[in-house]
C-alpha cells in the first residue's frame, strides 16, 4: 500500500471514528443526565430549550406502540467498525505494533496476543459481570480495575509500548460497543416485544440495561485518554513506569464519571 493511500485510509477512519465518538459519549451523557433529573429535579417531566425551541421530556417504563421509537445504537456501532480498521492500519499494517527491544516476542506473536486480548477482554469483563459478584459492586469494580492493571503491565512486555496503551482502550471500547449490542438493546428488544404482545415488561431487563450503561459512562473516559496517548509520549506510554501511569489516570477518569453522573 502506497503512503499516500494510507494516509487517507487513516484521515478517513480516524476523522469517523472521533467523529462517532463524540456521537456516542454525547447521547450516553445526555440520557445520564436526564435519568438524574427524574430522580432528582424534575420527577415528573423534564423542560429543555435547544436550538430556538422547547422540549418536554417524560419518562414510562413501557413504549406506546402508536409513536415511533427511536433508538440509539448505530454510534456505538460506528465506533467500534472504525475503531478497528484504524488500529489495524497504524499499529499491524503501519508497522508500530512491535519495536524490536530485545526479549520481546516476534510480531506474529504480538498480533495474535493483541487481537486475542480485545476479544479474550470482553469474554472476561462480561463473565464477571454476570456471575454472582456482580452483586457486590466494590468487589466487581475492584476485580476489574486489578484485571486492568494487569492488562496495562502486561502488554507492554509483548509489543510496544504506544501499541499497548492502544490495546488496552480497544478491549476497554470493544466491552462498551458489546454492552450495547449484546446487553443493552437485546434487553431492550424484549420489553418491546412484550409491549407489543400486551405483556408487562420485565423491569429486570431494564436495570441490566441501565447497569450496562452506567458502566459505559465510566469506562469511556480512560478510554479516551488512551486514544490521544500517542500524542503524549514522555506522560503516558513512554513513561519508565507507564502501566501505573495508566492504572492512576484510569481511576481519575472514573473519579471524573462520577461527579459527572452526580450534575
Amino acid at each position: 500500500m502506497s503512503y499516500t493511500v494510507q494516509e487517507w485510509l487513516n484521515l478517513i477512519l480516524r476523522w469517523t471514528h472521533v467523529f462517532a465518538g463524540i456521537m456516542w459519549v454525547g447521547a450516553t451523557y445526555y440520557f445520564t443526565w436526564l435519568d438524574r433529573r427524574f430522580h432528582t429535579t424534575d420527577p415528573d417531566e423534564v423542560w429543555m430549550v435547544h436550538s430556538g425551541g422547547f422540549y418536554v421530556v417524560n419518562k414510562t417504563s413501557k413504549p406506546s406502540p402508536s409513536h415511533t421509537l427511536h433508538w440509539f445504537k448505530w454510534e456505538a456501532a460506528m465506533t467500534w467498525l472504525s475503531g478497528v480498521p484504524l488500529l489495524i492500519l497504524v499499529y499491524y499494517m503501519g508497522g508500530l505494533l512491535v519495536d524490536g527491544e530485545p526479549g520481546k516476542p516476534s510480531f506474529a506473536v504480538a498480533a495474535t496476543i493483541g487481537l486475542g486480548v480485545i476479544v479474550a477482554g470482553w469474554i472476561i469483563y462480561d463473565l464477571l459481570w454476570l456471575s454472582p459478584l456482580a452483586k457486590n459492586e466494590p468487589v466487581a469494580v475492584a476485580i476489574s480495575f486489578a484485571l486492568i492493571v494487569a492488562l496495562s503491565w502486561w502488554l507492554p512486555q509483548v509489543m510496544s509500548n504506544r501499541a499497548a496503551f492502544l490495546h488496552v482502550g480497544a478491549v476497554l471500547g470493544t466491552c462498551m460497543t458489546a454492552n450495547v449490542w449484546m446487553r443493552i438493546i437485546p434487553a431492550q428488544r424484549k420489553m418491546v416485544r412484550a409491549v407489543t404482545e400486551g405483556r408487562e415488561p420485565d423491569q429486570r431487563l431494564a436495570d441490566r440495561a441501565k447497569f450496562r450503561s452506567k458502566h459505559n459512562t465510566y469506562i469511556v473516559i480512560p478510554v479516551v485518554l488512551m486514544m490521544i496517548s500517542n500524542h503524549f509520549p514522555t506522560t503516558t506510554y513512554g513513561h519508565p513506569q507507564n502501566w501505573v501511569v495508566l492504572s492512576v489516570l484510569t481511576l481519575v477518569g472514573w473519579a471524573v464519571a462520577h461527579f459527572v453522573r452526580k450534575q
